[in-house]
């Protein structure tokens, strides 16, 4: 266990670029976990931390013994734990751990495509849908939301964890997936609900999930198999983006279950 009382303690600064700059993991190749629910999601998952970090009145109380979870403890007082913070109640503990570098493509895996998908919290919540839902694989186009930031991390509830998850694609890198492309259209493709009624909906697919306020592109929009629309009897124009992928993400684990029976 290592006391640490200085601001200016190096280890401390790297967090605070890490909590409050949204891309910094890209170039640290490291994340900042904050909070003792998203570190207990990452152990579970079977994430080792680099190092933990926790306040002087959590390390007196703590029930679990983070020396034999970390060779790397650091404790701190509450106060400059708070300044590490971007929640407006700041958390007692949390981890930095190993960031995945330059993850490659798979090409048979259930896929979520996130295209310009801008809204982190929204981008937190399809991942959390997608890990529930079986689909183990999410590639953001340029412009989605980054996924290993602070906001996303805590939307996500620890889904990062166990997912093959590559940014900065681009719809070349839809080529690389062996199964079909299935895109969200408001006004334009069958239904949902009747491609689940005929059997007609692939269990392995990749769903592409696109921009809040456009949609899909034209590009990847060319590029589907098939396109989907969800039925909306009660007169709404559109649906939340992570609405519509837990219910599109639900159909495809009901027809895989479906078709075990």
């Amino acid at each position: 266990m290592i006391e640490v009382t200085s601001r200016d303690n190096p280890l401390l600064k790297s967090i605070r670029r890490l909590a409050q700059d949204p891309s910094a993991y890209r170039k640290q190749g490291k994340v900042w976990l904050e909070g003792d629910h998203l570190c207990r999601a990452a152990l579970e998952r079977g994430v080792k931390p680099l190092q933990v970090v926790i306040t002087q009145g959590a390390w007196q109380s703590a029930t679990l013994s983070w020396q034999d979870v970390c060779e790397q403890v650091f404790v701190v007082p509450q106060a400059l734990f708070a300044k590490l913070s971007s929640l407006e109640s700041p958390a007692q503990m949390g981890f930095v751990v190993e960031c995945a570098q330059d993850p490659q493509v798979l090409p048979s895996m259930p896929t979520v495509v996130l295209d310009r998908v801008q809204d982190a919290g929204n981008v937190g919540a399809i991942l959390r849908s997608a890990s529930a839902f079986g689909f183990k694989q999410v590639l953001a186009m340029k412009g989605t939301a980054a996924l290993w930031s602070a906001k996303v991390l805590r939307a996500g509830m620890g889904a990062h964890f166990g997912m093959n998850l590559i940014e900065g694609c681009s719809p070349d890198s839809l080529s690389q997936l062996d199964t079909p492309l299935i895109t969200t259209n408001s006004h334009q493709g069958s239904f949902l609900h009747q491609l689940l009624a005929q059997q007609g909906l692939p269990s392995v697919c990749a769903w592409v999930m696109g921009h809040e306020g456009q949609g899909v592109c034209e590009e990847i929009m060319a590029l589907a198999q098939l396109q989907v629309r969800i039925a909306q009897p009660g007169g709404e124009e559109s649906l939340n983006v992570a609405s519509a992928a837990a219910i599109c993400l639900h159909a495809s684990a009901s027809a895989a279950l479906n078709s075990e029976v």
